[in-house]
């Protein structure tokens, strides 16, 4: 069924098709409107699920733990400080392999207050243990969102799925909504292992040990440290478990292709420009610019899949180009952009290796010109051309000062 709705709105009919059946949500903007779409459906008896109303994001989350605990399918989405105010029930929820998903509406984070868009707050919790989807469209929203509970219920890893608020959240596209049969076929009725039951106790998430040790029934448990080490190894095995449910999502509804990234005109590019969420959309057109105006064979990689990072799949994207461009609306403060350096990183081993150059842009909703955009990449397009040692320390795009 195509549809013409905002981005919440998608994210919202996303959720009601994968047949969630707990929705605790406090609201905050430019989030609101996707819980209060899901509490509309719940009220119209559209959504067979519980809606609970918490007092803060905090309780929200505690709220999804406990449902998935008990093995039913949980729901919730938070903005900026929402997300931070998360913070410990983020990585609880991570720690205790919980399945669950989370849509971040991505907004710059007080102070000084702001309501605007970027990615700061998602990228705060980077390093929680969830696995972590940036989106650049409706459409994305909507199918990205429903992969998005089948990955997080095969590995046991929760999910945020981050799209830009008002650039998405607000706006209008059109997108297409699929059959429930189909999103049925897709999506199986949630089974936690580990659901509580009286009848077969289990004791989850107590205080571990430094070392392993051995339990009631004889066997060897892991410590804490082996808890974390099992948690990273199923987070980068959960790559190709995405790549999968991308390929029997195409299957099944015929979209798809480029669940960890996405390359655009990048076959005969000499440079990349490297971006998340709408700012990939965006550089589109600068691209067209360079190589029309200036003769710059130029091409775009959006990066879908943040955490965990594809480093191989990054490098072999980008190994033989010349020079890449990172944008990003994040920083690491006192030292780079965080994109800028997982993508310096995954190309430390090639040889050559292309130069990197780092962009900061948009914070707090600061305008984001095509033509600036144009202008600092094409400038640094001539300088990698001149063989000139790029800078390390990122420049800043749209300062007022």
């Amino acid at each position: 069924m195509n549809t013409i709705e905002s981005g919440n709105v998608a994210a919202a009919m996303a959720v009601k098709l994968a047949r969630a059946e707990v929705i605790a949500a406090y609201p905050i903007t430019p989030q609101t409107p996707l819980t209060e779409k899901l509490s509309e459906m719940i009220d119209r008896g559209e959504l067979d699920a519980e809606y609970v109303a918490v007092e803060s994001e905090h309780s929200a989350l505690a709220v999804c733990i406990g449902a998935a605990s008990a093995g039913v399918r949980p729901f919730t989405a938070t903005s900026a400080n929402g997300l931070l105010y998360m913070s410990e029930q983020v990585h609880w929820a991570a720690g205790a392999r919980l399945p669950l998903v989370m849509c971040v509406v991505n907004r710059g984070v007080g102070a000084p207050w702001t309501v605007w868009n970027d990615h700061q707050d998602a990228i705060s919790q980077r390093d929680a243990g969830w696995i972590q989807l940036f989106v650049k469209d409706h459409q994305e929203i909507m199918d990205t969102t429903l992969k998005a509970f089948r990955l997080a219920e095969e590995v046991s890893i929760p999910v945020m799925v981050c799209y830009d608020g008002y650039y998405l959240s607000h706006t209008y596209m059109p997108f297409d909504a699929p059959e429930q049969e189909r999103v049925d076929r897709f999506l199986p009725p949630f089974h936690y292992a580990h659901t509580l039951d009286p009848s077969h106790p289990e004791n989850l998430n107590s205080v571990t040990m430094p070392d392993t040790r051995t339990d009631v029934h004889g066997e060897t448990a892991p410590s804490y440290m082996d808890i974390r080490h099992n948690l990273h190894r199923e987070m980068v095995q959960a790559i190709d478990r995405l790549e999968a449910i991308d390929a029997a999502f195409r299957e099944l509804f015929g979209r798809g292709g480029h669940p960890l990234m996405e390359p655009w005109r990048c076959d005969d590019a000499e440079f990349v420009i490297v971006a998340m969420g709408t700012l990939a959309n965006q550089f589109r057109d600068v691209v067209e610019r360079l190589r029309e105006q200036d003769g710059i064979r130029a091409g775009v990689l959006a990066i879908h899949l943040y955490r965990p990072f594809p480093n191989d799949r990054v490098q072999a994207a980008l190994a033989g180009v010349r020079g890449v461009l990172v944008y990003e609306k994040a920083l690491s403060y006192g030292n780079q952009g965080p994109l800028y350096g997982d993508v310096r990183s995954a190309l430390y081993d090639c040889e050559p290796r292309p130069a990197v150059e780092n962009f900061i842009v948009g914070l707090g909703g600061a305008g984001i010109r095509t033509g600036e955009l144009y202008r600092t990449a094409r400038q640094a397009c001539l300088e990698i051309g001149r063989q000139e040692t790029p800078d390390d320390a990122p420049h800043w795009v749209g300062l007022g000062v």
